[in-house]
């Protein structure tokens, strides 16, 4: 399952927080700054799921 979360965090940020932590606070925050540029999203996906 690990793998399958790394995985998804680099392709899509938000579908990697959301199987890690859920639809939540943490999902929406890495939505919007994936909209808005894909590497803010792709920072604050895996800080969130690795370095938390």
């Amino acid at each position: 399952m690990a793998l399958l979360t790394l995985i998804a965090t680099v392709l899509l940020p938000p579908l990697g927080v959301a199987l890690k932590h859920g639809i939540g606070k943490t999902f929406l925050i890495n939505l919007v700054l994936t909209l808005i540029l894909y590497l803010p999203g792709l920072v604050h996906g895996i800080y969130v799921n690795y370095m938390r």
